[in-house]
């Protein structure tokens, strides 16, 4: 993989919603040659990729307190919310199989390194289902789009989120296959922790080690 020349511009929007994120990351994905990073936690919201199955929603639609809102990322269906940290890595990729396939095993290993350093030993990749497990458990999703030779979206670690929320979905359509968190498996962390975490580490893959904490405004898109 080529190193970027341009460093890992990084930007920590808190807890922000889908939407809005959304819009900052459509701006960025035009700055052809910049590589961005976003780190953030959503309100509570599902959200549908371009591979959504209906029946993976469980409940009447109607009857759910939390929205549910359609992207443009790969995927079926998934639960954010306060307590998950969600990385968006924006940045230059050829449209290729394998170069996406290379994309999504990047960010795969990036959340098992931070999980590792962070006290989960046994995270890793489940053969055949896409992103971090412990066991059979998921403990981050991932999901990208690339057009135009450029990516979006990226990934979300459960933290310390309120896991009954997946309860009304099949989370990412993978049925027979639990969600759980760091929480849940005994080990607390902090946002703080792991964002320094994920920061050197897409930094030490894509720009070799060389990130700046941007200064633009939170709201530099218009909303």
């Amino acid at each position: 993989m080529e190193v970027l020349t341009e460093p890992l511009q990084v930007k920590q929007l808190g807890l922000i919603e889908y939407e809005a994120a959304h819009k900052i990351q459509e701006q960025l994905w035009t700055r052809s040659g910049e590589p961005w990073l976003l780190l953030l936690e959503h309100p509570s919201v599902y959200t549908q990729g371009v591979r959504i199955r209906p029946e993976n929603i469980l409940v009447d639609p109607k009857t759910l307190d939390i929205p549910i809102i359609n992207t443009n990322r790969g995927g079926d269906i998934t639960y954010h919310g306060p307590g998950q940290l969600v990385a968006y890595v924006i940045v230059d990729v050829e449209i290729r199989k394998e170069a996406i396939a290379n994309h999504v095993y990047a960010l795969e290993q990036i959340v098992i390194d931070t999980l590792i350093a962070s006290g989960l030993d046994d995270a890793k990749r489940l053969p055949g289902f896409p992103g971090v497990w412990i066991d059979e458990r998921k403990i981050a999703a991932v999901g990208v789009r690339v057009a135009r030779g450029r990516s979006m979206h990226g990934f979300a670690l459960n933290v310390s989120p309120d896991l009954k929320n997946f309860s009304a979905i099949v989370p990412c359509g993978l049925t027979n296959k639990s969600v759980t968190s760091m929480a849940a498996e005994g080990v607390p962390a902090t946002i703080d922790f792991l964002s320094k975490q994920i920061i050197t580490r897409v930094a030490n893959h894509w720009t070799g080690g060389a990130f700046t904490i941007s200064s633009e405004n939170r709201d530099f898109v218009s909303f």
